[in-house]
């Protein structure tokens, strides 16, 4: 929270006595919280999710990237794209009390997207594999692509969605066409951070997991694809430890498993295929 400077007390007792005990009314709900008989503020759409510690065992979520989205599916959390997600379809899961998290690809721009225009050749790198028309972004020329990434957050800010997961945030690992170094992708994703707390969304930090003992202090939730496959469930610790939720998928396998291990470090799982449509087979809780 920004602490705002005082007004001088002399320009504070020279106000009209109706405006001066209505401004004391409004210092004391932002120092003690809602007067006796006030009703709490209503959190605007948008506001940054709050991920409280003790149902931080408890979560169910859904990641549903294509097909028809299905706002019935019983579950706390919806990670969607926010150029696909209506507004309607927000309001919706709102009005359910479902918390909103739009992906967002930080590290890499397709050219079907909206603003792939305003990002010039000299920052678009290699094609990403398996994905064509998508090339990973150079991290390092913040100046350059962060405007851009600010305007998608601000999407997302507007449809509704308090929190946001930055998607393709290791290009480091890959072969991107730059010569990115684990210290480039470090400051990067820390700015990314800083950049969507500015704007009233709570960064999520996906997969990226050689990074996470040294982002999990920068984020408020990480979503992580098949680290029981991958061998590397135990590297996310460090948010599970500060419990804040890790939202985690496998595309393979079966639940009855694999969700004794993932439950079991605290996690919320499931089961979905690549196509990250509606379909999905959530681990049950502890």
């Amino acid at each position: 929270m920004r602490i705002r400077p005082a007004w001088p007390t002399a320009r504070v007792h020279a106000l009209p006595g109706g405006l001066r005990r209505g401004l004391a009314a409004a210092f004391a709900m932002l120092l003690l919280g809602p007067l006796p008989g006030c009703r709490e503020p209503v959190v605007p759409p948008g506001a940054p999710t709050p991920w409280p510690a003790a149902l931080a065992r408890t979560w169910q979520w859904q990641w549903q990237l294509s097909g028809p989205l299905d706002v019935t599916v019983e579950a706390d959390v919806f990670l969607l794209d926010p150029v696909r997600t209506t507004s309607a379809e927000t309001a919706a899961l709102r009005a359910r009390d479902r918390r909103l998290v739009c992906q967002v690809r930080v590290g890499s721009s397709a050219a079907t997207d909206p603003d792939a225009s305003r990002l010039p050749a000299g920052v678009r790198g290699a094609e990403v594999p398996g994905r064509p028309g998508t090339r990973w972004l150079d991290v390092r020329r913040w100046d350059t692509v962060s405007p851009v990434l600010a305007d998608r957050f601000r999407l997302c800010r507007g449809k509704g969605f308090g929190a946001v997961a930055f998607d393709d945030a290791d290009g480091y690992l890959h072969r991107t066409g730059f010569p990115l170094a684990f210290d480039d992708q470090l400051l990067f994703n820390r700015r990314l951070a800083r950049l969507a707390r500015s704007l009233d969304l709570s960064p999520g930090l996906v997969d990226d997991v050689p990074q996470v003992a040294a982002l999990a202090p920068d984020f408020d939730f990480a979503v992580n694809q098949e680290c029981v496959r991958r061998r590397e469930c135990a590297k996310l610790l460090p948010f599970v430890d500060t419990r804040k939720p890790v939202f985690h998928v496998e595309y393979a396998g079966d639940p009855a498993t694999f969700c004794v291990t993932t439950v079991g470090y605290g996690f919320a799982s499931i089961r979905k295929d690549r196509a990250l449509d509606a379909w999905r087979d959530p681990c049950p809780l502890p």
